[in-house]
Parts: structure tokens; sequence; C-alpha cells
């Protein structure tokens, strides 16, 4: 297994899989829609990163960072194929996602996430985030939990 960065012909497994996990526990939301349907756009252009977790020549998991402020990110559209989820792989891209934001010196890196994925929940606070007050127009409408993760 390799972690590989963006590249365009990935937009299809990065569209595919985090619409199957959106459909799986909640609904697609307009705001998914837009940044999954063109991640250049959302995501890349703006300054953010997006990566894949890729076994031979298949891809089987993702992270995005979305750009909130120079120094604060969003950590959003994680996704592992569901045929290889329990193997860790959520556990690489948060080492990778987190290693990399720290090589840039970024300052924080937030999640908005709901307390059913109690899997992703833990996952977070195993990494350091703790749980912040919750906008009243976050980006989610799912969304019941916001937290944080102080880098520098």
């Amino acid at each position: 297994m390799q972690i590989v960065s963006w590249e365009p012909k990935y937009s299809e497994d990065f569209k595919d899989m985090n619409l199957y996990w959106l459909k799986e526990f909640f609904w697609v939301e307009p705001h998914d829609e837009n940044v999954l349907g063109n991640p250049e756009k959302y995501i890349i252009e703006p300054g953010g990163k997006i990566f894949f977790v890729k076994e031979s020549e298949e891809i089987i998991g993702c992270v995005a960072l979305m750009k909130i402020k120079d120094d604060i990110f969003e950590l959003t559209k994680m996704a592992v194929k569901p045929e290889y989820r329990g193997k860790k792989i959520g556990q690489q891209l948060m080492n990778y996602t987190l290693e990399f934001a720290r090589k840039k010196d970024w300052d924080q890196l937030i999640i908005y996430s709901n307390r059913k994925l109690e899997n992703a929940i833990h996952l977070y606070r195993k990494y350091g985030f703790v749980e912040i007050p919750i906008e009243e127009n976050n980006p989610y409408s799912r969304g019941d939990i916001k937290m944080k993760l102080n880098l520098s």
C-alpha cells in the first residue's frame, strides 16, 4: 500500500467512495455534491490537498484537507472502500495527513462529524482531536460534533 496525492484521474474514486459512505450512513447534501463533483475547484485550487491509499493499482481510501484560513484546514471526506475497512487504513491516512500538516506548519485541523460515526470519533480522539462548540450554520446539516487538533 502507498499513499499518493491528488491527480484528476482519481476524481471518480474520490467521488464514489464518499458517496457510498454518505448514502450508507446519512444522505448527500448540496455541499457534498459541490465538493465531490468538483474537488479541484473546492479543495485543490484554494490550497487544499487530497490523498489516496493505493494498493496495486486500486484506490482503496482517501482523505481531503480543505483550506479554511491560511493555517487552518478541515480534515474531510475520509473514506475507505467497505471491503478494506477494519485494516487500519483510516489510521494510515490520519498518520500521513497529520505529518503532512505539521511539516507545513499549519496551526490547526478541524473536523465536522456526527456522533453516530462512533469508530470515526474514536479515531479522531485517539489522535488528539478535542470537541469544540459547533457553529449553528456549519457546512453540514448532519454535523452534530466539531473537533479540533492544535498542531503547533
